[in-house]
């Protein structure tokens, strides 16, 4: 496709698609690949196969494999993920609505009991192998009914993992957890306000938190073919608390300052609150939701456990987007958390710093890689946490 600059980011540059499959080995190596860096780096993205697509959201899922072993990088290959998709068939389709093995396997990657799944959160997660070879949906031996959240959380203490998938209609917002071995073992339905797209969330070593933000879904978009979700300065913002192990009565909602968050870097409990660290939208898609009204940047909620007070604290001023951190740390006190940056301009989407935000002292540390485009970091660690 070419690079026009009249096509939308997600159609042009870094962002174009790739139309072939490849697969290379015994990759060139400039500097060093540290030793114990051993494993397959895998990601994907939107990658349209049938024509330009309306959203970067919505482009066939592409995987990516580099294998690192003792210093050196054996091969990379890119497949796309055989899914429904990828073969054509149309979730706006009415004879399809509601099909949660449609998927186009495009956003995310985790590794759970084994087992590797590429997400996308309309869908049920879709499986594939440490060759990037596909495998299909997956249900969980049947029992996953609903969506599932791009965005799983894997608890560094007890294996198990929290996911959610969201709907157009009721049930609007439905829990699950998983044990260690991959079996699902509680679902819940959540009550929010209405038809909300909650991206990601968040888990404690005692909690899991909702944010239930104001974007919402308008089935007259999606009947056109458009982004269905669009700004709501009505629906307001709030979090929901609800104790692991517990149950949806026991959720507990704060209402934040309006704004709209795809990925939190992480949440612990410190000294009776509840900490929530994210990267924060101000507002979005107030207008055109191929665009986006402001840029985010790395932002805290501190909720008070009794008295459910919050305080809001601005982080940084540049701007910031795929927090991660040591998922070792995962659902506790984190020291640093890691993001893809850029200047302090509004609508950033090309990052091209990576920054590093150190929580005790305050300070944010970065390096600015001028002629590369940087995506979402994964810390690899190199030593006992």
């Amino acid at each position: 496709m070419a690079d026009d600059g009249r096509l939308p980011f997600h159609l042009r540059g870094n962002y174009a698609p790739i139309a072939e499959e490849i697969t290379t080995t015994d990759l060139p190596v400039r500097g060093a690949i540290p030793p114990a860096l051993s494993g397959v780096y895998m990601r994907n993205g939107p990658n349209p196969r049938h024509g330009p697509s309306a959203h970067w959201f919505f482009g066939d899922g592409m995987l990516h494999g580099v294998r690192l072993d003792a210093g050196k990088a054996s091969w990379y290959k890119n497949r796309w993920a055989r899914t429904a998709c990828y073969d054509g068939v149309s979730r706006l389709d009415p004879s399809n609505f509601g099909d949660r093995r449609i998927s186009a396997a495009n956003t995310h990657i985790v590794r759970h009991a084994g087992k590797y799944l590429a997400l996308e959160e309309g869908a049920f997660p879709f499986e594939v192998d440490a060759e990037l070879n596909s495998i299909g949906p997956y249900d969980f031996a049947g029992k996953l009914t609903t969506a599932f959240t791009a965005h799983p959380k894997i608890c560094a203490e007890t294996g198990e993992m929290h996911a959610f998938g969201y709907a157009f209609m009721p049930p609007w917002l439905t829990y699950h957890r998983f044990d260690a071995e991959g079996r699902l073992i509680d679902s819940q339905e959540i009550a929010v306000k209405g038809p909300t797209m909650i991206h990601d969330f968040a888990m404690t070593r005692n909690h899991i938190v909702f944010m239930d933000l104001p974007i919402v879904f308008d089935l007259q978009r999606a009947m056109t073919g458009k982004n269905p979700f669009q700004w709501s300065d009505d629906y307001g913002a709030r979090l929901g608390i609800m104790p692991r192990g517990g149950k949806a009565a026991d959720v507990r909602w704060v209402e934040v300052a309006p704004c709209y968050v795809f990925h939190p870097a992480n949440a612990y409990e410190d000294d009776g609150a509840l900490v929530l660290q994210v990267c924060r939208y101000p507002t979005m898609w107030r207008g055109q939701a191929t665009d986006f009204d402001s840029a985010s940047s790395f932002y805290e909620w501190r909720v008070d456990l009794k008295t459910l007070a919050v305080t809001e604290t601005p982080l940084d001023d540049l701007v910031s987007e795929f927090p991660r951190i040591d998922d070792r740390r995962a659902g506790l006190k984190n020291r640093y958390a890691y993001a893809a940056g850029a200047g302090p301009r509004p609508g950033a989407v090309e990052f091209d710093r990576v920054l590093k935000f150190d929580r005790k002292t305050g300070a944010r540390a970065q390096r600015v890689f001028p002629q590369t485009a940087l995506s979402e970091f994964t810390f690899a660690p190199g030593g006992p946490g």
